[in-house]
């Protein structure tokens, strides 16, 4: 009964596992920029700068607007005497005039002039757009570097989870060959409680793996939009390459959105310094308007008018010259220190381009090491082995290079999961899509 209990446990966790969907790491970025909240918020980012540049566009067309007033006064605002001849010849009466009335209106303005605040504003709009999508750029690189890191380090995980799976396949056979050698007095009890240890030390490093590989699953599937019952395919590690390292990072660093973000912010303090210049400018507008005025509706003082009309203004800000040659002075002091911003940060983003190169060719020599220590840790281990069944070396020796063994193999995956993290990092920085 109990074995058939362990079978039905079994199939349902083989089921469990092959119900789990397994995602390769572009599919994994395809859900990031489709399902993380950042990605999605700064494609909201670019929507809004393009209906801030649609706005801006509609000042080019005229300002039309429309006017209507009712009106009824507590006393008439005129009055006049009229002779009736009735029923005497001299009888008057008291007239009261525009009493109520209604007054309405349509005009129409075009401004013909502005000191370039139009042209220019329609400038700094579409300058606003293509910031949005600089920034949307930076925002996705983001959210596709941290997919590839959740990535790597799942894989790390489940990697150091195979080497778990070796060591204790290789202490089940040595325990089979050291049952025999107590059953037949040729060893203690003593070396089977070693190996139960040993096992013990094992379950227990599965069990916080096993935790560890939970918990990340569940914050990878938050960051790409799932539920943690997925599983991430496992590359093949075994023809890591050094890619080609440019040296031209100054002709690579024109395609960082970075950079250019910063580019944008001189051209937009540029537009800035012409607008606050523009606001110091007469302006020019004319315009067409069409009016009704009706008071004393229905009455015998009715009065009742159409008119159209047609106009020029010119609107010269005197007293604004005063303070605004200061906010001109002010915005230009701004485009100075966005340009300084923009030959400081170039100089960063270049020695980041350079640290990162550096650090992926010291990503590089640290696989090679990894995979030399592999190599010593197998040979060591494989003598270790035949030693102990010749009898002419103890259990722990053997136990010690295992462990050596399990520790290089782990290292060799930590070494290759840094490597495809760095040189993720390196090819954002020299501008290359992930």
């Amino acid at each position: 009964m109990r074995k058939f209990v362990i079978l039905i446990v079994i199939l349902v966790s083989a089921a469990c596992a092959n119900a789990q969907e397994v995602f390769t790491l572009e599919k994994c970025k395809e859900m990031a920029l489709k399902n993380n909240a950042k990605a999605q918020n700064a494609l909201l980012s670019v929507e809004a700068a393009e209906q801030t540049k649609k706005e801006a566009f509609t000042k080019y067309f005229p300002n039309i607007s429309a006017t209507g007033v009712g009106l009824i006064f507590n006393k008439p605002l005129m009055t006049q005497t009229v002779e009736t001849g009735y029923p005497a010849p001299n009888d008057k009466v008291m007239v009261e005039m525009f009493k109520s009335g209604v007054i309405g209106g349509v005009m129409a303005t075009q401004p013909i002039f502005a000191g370039g605040q139009i042209l220019h504003g329609n400038k700094l709009a579409k300058a606003g757009v293509e910031v949005s999508r600089l920034q949307k750029q930076m925002t996705d690189n983001e959210v596709l570097l941290e997919t590839e890191r959740y990535f790597w380090q799942l894989v790390s995980l489940k990697e150091k989870m195979k080497t778990i799976a070796e060591a204790e396949t290789m202490l089940s056979r040595v325990q089979s060959d050291v049952k025999v050698a107590v059953d037949a007095g040729l060893t203690t009890q003593n070396d089977l409680a070693r190996i139960t240890l040993e096992q013990n030390r094992l379950i227990a490093n599965r069990l916080k793996l096993e935790n560890g590989i939970l918990v990340l699953k569940m914050a990878f599937g938050q960051h790409i939009g799932l539920a943690d019952n997925f599983d991430v395919e496992q590359p093949d590690f075994s023809n890591i390459t050094m890619p080609t390292v440019e040296t031209l990072h100054a002709t690579s660093l024109q395609n960082r959105p970075e950079y250019r973000l910063l580019e944008k912010s001189v051209d937009v303090a540029k537009l800035q310094v012409k607008m606050e210049t523009g606001k110091n400018l007469p302006t020019v507008a004319i315009g067409a308007g069409y009016n009704y005025v009706n008071f004393d509706n229905g009455k015998p003082t009715e009065m009742e008018k159409k008119m159209g009309l047609a106009f020029a203004t010119v609107s010269v800000p005197i007293s604004g010259w005063w303070g605004g040659s200061h906010a001109i002075k002010k915005k230009k002091l701004e485009l100075l220190a966005a340009e300084n911003t923009r030959r400081e940060n170039a100089e960063l983003l270049l020695i980041q381009m350079r640290q990162l190169a550096a650090e992926l060719g010291e990503a590089y020599q640290q696989v090679l090491l990894a995979q030399k220590s592999i190599a010593v840790a197998e040979e060591n281990f494989r003598m270790s082995e035949e030693h102990h069944k010749a009898g002419i070396s103890i259990l722990s020796d053997l136990f010690d290079a295992q462990s050596l063994l399990q520790q290089s193999r782990d290292q060799y995956v930590e070494a290759a999961t840094l490597y495809s993290v760095k040189l993720a990092e390196y090819r954002q920085s020299m501008g290359n899509d992930l």
